[in-house]
């Protein structure tokens, strides 16, 4: 096994957000826009093997150079199809309802490899399948769970990469996800581990004697490499920065970096980037007309009754409940207006907007649309939700992506902080109300055993208080039209849960 120092050539920037690419010696395949397209080696005159609205994704070339396998969800749930790789009808070969994700072949070509978790419960949890290229039934290919593989060259043994990460994105993740990759031999089952520093090591690419793969061991997603006859484990790559997104390969390596593809010689661990200018129409992002109505969102009843307020899009709406015209309030391509909120006595909305370059605004203007919206900077807050106006007009409360429970001054724009929540689940889900006379804001907050309990905060003396206890799970509070109760619902026998893992539909006991 030798191992070098690696030399870099750059060239012209070319198109970006080319991902996922596949090579062999003659032509490397990626996807750009969720199309497949392929190219010469030298990333020279590229071209579209698919045009559908459908997402296309994981390609992979046969060992012959011939096919090209990939997954997509033009059937309605990601499938396996193969298509020759100067292009033409694609073929379909897998039908199960679950979603299935291309991995590669098997070394003589004759099946394609994916993985499913077509026979579990619904979970992440994956097992390798294959599945014969010119049709037929798939075949568990180890009851091993895998989400990812590479065979060695003889077939006997594959690298095993274990847990489907539910974050792919997080970077420097050191939790229970990242578990070390497995030489498995198919034969009599025994198993390897390669050395594991609990960091995330993925995509390992069997060649020859070698496995490379992506790990962060410095921090940044870099490919290494480890000796399958030496044991030994060198870093192939240094890059600093951004991380290496994307590994695969046979006699060369292709990677996904910044948005650029590269190619790596594994013998000389020289890269080289390549330039692929691809110039093509998609119809489906042109500017066109759309209908708003199935994303509408945040909708409420002005104090007169007479129109509703919404969100669609990044635009915020008013329409008449009877006559009337529909209002866009905002017009404003290109930001993301957010939660809208009528005024106690209907005549302002406000809502939240991205168009500030620090950080979310709150927007305030008549309800009419037609003045100039004031904006108040909500300061620290790079996020807002819950956006709740005083009864008094005088008051905005909401909360924010550090789950802080925040008041704003309308007529000032001063902002202070009265709680904070105890975990990050509670942004946009903390039910703020306000009392009719203005002096109580109730929400609820998560306690240490992670039962919610109803709490109140004073305008009067700045104080804040839960006034149920930890014995029931209660949420959503409401204030009586006289504010001299507070109704919420509650469960005194919810399972313990958090969030993604909760139980509430089973008894306690």
């Amino acid at each position: 096994m030798v191992f070098s120092f690696s030399f870099i050539t750059l060239s012209a920037q070319g198109t970006r957000l080319l991902r996922q690419p596949s090579v062999n010696a003659t032509h490397i395949v990626f996807t750009y826009g969720g199309d497949i397209w392929v190219s010469a080696i030298d990333g020279s005159h590229p071209h579209r093997i698919t045009s559908t609205p459908a997402v296309e994704k994981n390609p992979h070339i046969s060992p012959d150079g011939k096919t090209i396998a990939f997954t997509s969800n033009r059937s309605g749930t990601d499938c396996i199809y193969v298509v020759p790789i100067e292009g033409g009808a694609p073929e379909r070969l897998t039908w199960h309802p679950t979603s299935v994700t291309t991995r590669g072949w098997t070394p003589d070509g004759s099946k394609v490899l994916y993985s499913s978790s077509r026979d579990f419960p619904p979970s992440s949890a994956e097992r390798l399948w294959v599945v014969p290229v010119k049709g037929g039934p798939s075949a568990l290919l180890t009851s091993q769970w895998g989400t990812n593989g590479s065979f060695s060259p003889d077939g006997d043994k594959i690298i095993l990469e274990r847990v489907n990460r539910w974050d792919k994105e997080w970077r420097m993740y050191r939790g229970g996800q990242n578990t070390p990759l497995i030489i498995l031999d198919l034969k009599d089952q025994s198993e390897v581990l390669l050395p594991n520093e609990k960091t995330i090591d993925i995509l390992p690419v069997w060649i020859g004697s070698n496995i490379y793969f992506l790990s962060d061991r410095d921090d940044v997603s870099n490919i290494w490499a480890y000796s399958t006859e030496t044991t030994e484990m060198k870093q192939v790559t240094h890059y600093t920065g951004s991380d290496i997104k994307w590994l695969s390969g046979k006699d060369k390596l292709a990677f996904e970096r910044d948005g650029y593809l590269f190619l790596l010689d594994p013998v000389t661990s020289d890269v080289k980037q390549l330039e692929i200018n691809i110039s093509t129409d998609f119809p489906w992002a042109e500017t066109s007309w759309e209908n708003t109505t199935e994303s509408i969102r945040s909708a409420s009843l002005s104090p007169t009754g007479k129109r509703a307020i919404m969100e669609s899009r990044g635009e915020i709406y008013t329409v008449p409940v009877e006559d009337g015209n529909v209002r866009n309030i905002t017009r404003s391509s290109g930001v993301a207006d957010r939660n809208p909120v009528w005024s106690p006595n209907g005549d302002r909305v406000a809502w939240f907007s991205d168009k500030g370059q620090k950080g979310y605004l709150l927007l305030i203007a008549d309800q009419d649309g037609m003045s100039e919206p004031k904006q108040i900077s909500i300061g620290e807050s790079k996020m807002a939700w819950e956006p709740v106006w005083s009864p008094d007009g005088k008051l905005i409360a909401f909360n924010d992506d550090d789950v802080r429970v925040r008041v704003l001054n309308v007529e000032t724009g001063e902002i202070k902080t009265i709680d904070v929540g105890a975990i990050n689940l509670e942004r946009g889900s903390m039910g703020l109300t306000w009392s009719p006379d203005s002096k109580w804001l109730a929400y609820s907050k998560t306690a240490a055993n992670n039962f919610r309990r109803i709490t109140v905060w004073s305008q009067q003396d700045n104080s804040v208080r839960p006034v149920t206890n930890l014995f029931a799970d209660a949420f959503s509070p409401a204030w009586d039209l006289d504010g001299k109760h507070l109704y919420f619902l509650a469960s005194t026998d919810v399972a313990l849960g958090s969030g993604w893992a909760n139980t509430s539909a089973m008894n306690s006991d």
